[in-house]
């Protein structure tokens, strides 16, 4: 098989080098097409673009594949645990017992964040948002812990410092936005039962860890710690090809994820859903209005950008919902809508035509829900999860021999070359107000 592609244009002919992946992924270089012909590339939304080479995460969207490091997300998410999976995306490989306990610790002495770090929580307004705050709270961590140097023990101590200290802003945001105590982070408690117990403890009622619920919000965590290069992921990337530290490009992601067609969505299917509950539409009304292209009306948690087949994370979403929902007992109304809407998904021709399935969203927000994380927080829980993911892609650009800044080409739509018309000769429409003068 030939390793170039060709090109012809009008009389001319140029040659391609042609890339190929470990999975057999091909991809064109074009990184000196407008070089070479003088032409540029034009692909709205990069659905067709290969921004980098990666070793992190692959992913098949026709066949429903997805694996971190290799390894397939299904093992991780029944027989590893979040630090674990965060260790391995960073590192690229499991840890050992001596290294993952050595992670452990850095994590537990991280877990602290500065005292006047309050202050800034109780500034924003009652009603900002989860999100915004997080990624003004990251970017704010540069000033309290500004060393990031090359040297590998430096990068370490940031890389688990920022883990570790999210999940505690996330919890204290939690807590001061209901005016309740800061619950702090205990040594003798694991990623996850520290953060449930940040969230929910209280002097008057404390929280009892339930093992089933840690490895409900360990897998919830896995299944988003990374999806190749989606916008939250390719933010991080472009703002860090500035050179910035991993601070500001982390809080760009947190930025990014917070759209409801990224992050947001977990959020916006229980709002739907709840919306169908309160009466405000039907079950199939929702369905019709999602059919009408004339409709803005969008049916959240259904459909993906990559998968055109059943979102892998999915299954695994809703088979630790269904274990919470039988041994918790809890009679969620929401519960048959969801089922409802599933099960039209899977048999409509119009949702199997255009392959829209249940994503991982349809159910993450169900878990979420029944673990008792308020839906404000949804994104949030995301921005967790998706840390170590970001944090690996940093690096790896960080890395990367063939570093160049992200600047994008365009293709100019706009007025031809004309010449400025003085303020007097530009018609009565442009007539100039005369300023008012003091007195």
């Amino acid at each position: 098989m030939s390793d170039s592609v060709t090109l012809k244009w009008g009389d001319k002919t140029f040659e391609l080098p042609l890339i190929e992946g470990t999975e057999g992924e091909k991809a064109i270089d074009i990184s000196k097409l407008r070089q070479t012909t003088g032409l540029v590339t034009m692909d709205p939304g990069f659905a067709n673009t290969g921004s980098c080479q990666s070793a992190i995460t692959f992913m098949d969207g026709e066949k429903g594949i997805l694996r971190y490091r290799g390894y397939p997300i299904e093992q991780l998410a029944e027989h590893s645990t979040f630090r674990e999976v965060a260790y391995l995306l960073i590192h690229g490989k499991l840890p050992t017992a001596k290294e993952i306990t050595r992670f452990s610790v850095l994590l537990n002495d991280h877990s602290l964040v500065h005292e006047d770090m309050r202050t800034f929580f109780e500034s924003f307004p009652r009603q900002s948002h989860p999100m915004g705050i997080l990624s003004s709270m990251v970017n704010a961590l540069k000033s309290f812990y500004p060393y990031l140097e090359g040297a590998e023990e430096e990068i370490e101590s940031t890389v688990t410092r920022l883990i570790s200290k999210v999940r505690t802003l996330a919890a204290m945001s939690y807590k001061i936005s209901r005016g309740h105590l800061v619950v702090y982070p205990r040594p003798d408690l694991s990623y996850c039962e520290n953060f449930l117990n940040m969230m929910f403890d209280s002097p008057v009622r404390p929280y009892e860890i339930d093992p089933d619920i840690v490895q409900a919000l360990s897998v919830f965590l896995i299944l988003h710690a990374d999806h190749e290069q989606n916008c939250s992921t390719s933010a991080v990337r472009v703002v860090g090809s500035g050179r910035v530290n991993l601070y500001a490009a982390i809080s760009a992601g947190i930025a990014a994820l917070w759209g409801p067609l990224h992050g947001g969505a977990n959020q916006k299917v229980i709002e739907m859903l709840t919306d169908i509950a309160n009466g405000r539409m039907t079950v199939k009304e929702a369905v019709h209005r999602a059919k009408d292209k004339e409709d803005p009306f969008r049916l959240m948690g259904f459909g993906h950008r990559v998968y055109k087949t059943y979102d892998p994370r999915t299954r695994i979403m809703k088979k630790m919902y269904d274990k919470l929902l039988n041994k918790l007992r809890i009679k969620d109304p929401l519960l048959n809508i969801a089922a409802e809407l599933e099960e039209i998904a899977l048999k409509d021709p119009y949702f199997i035509d255009y392959h829209l399935y249940p994503n991982v969203d349809f159910y993450s927000g169900m878990v979420l829900r029944t673990i008792g994380i308020p839906t404000s927080m949804f994104t949030v829980m995301f921005a967790i999860g998706r840390l170590p993911g970001w944090i690996a892609q940093w690096k790896e650009s960080m890395d990367d021999p063939n570093w160049r800044i992200s600047r994008p080409r365009q293709v100019y739509t706009g007025s031809a070359l004309r010449d400025y018309v003085p303020m007097e000769d530009r018609g009565g429409e442009h007539k100039t107000i005369p300023l008012r003068q003091s007195a």
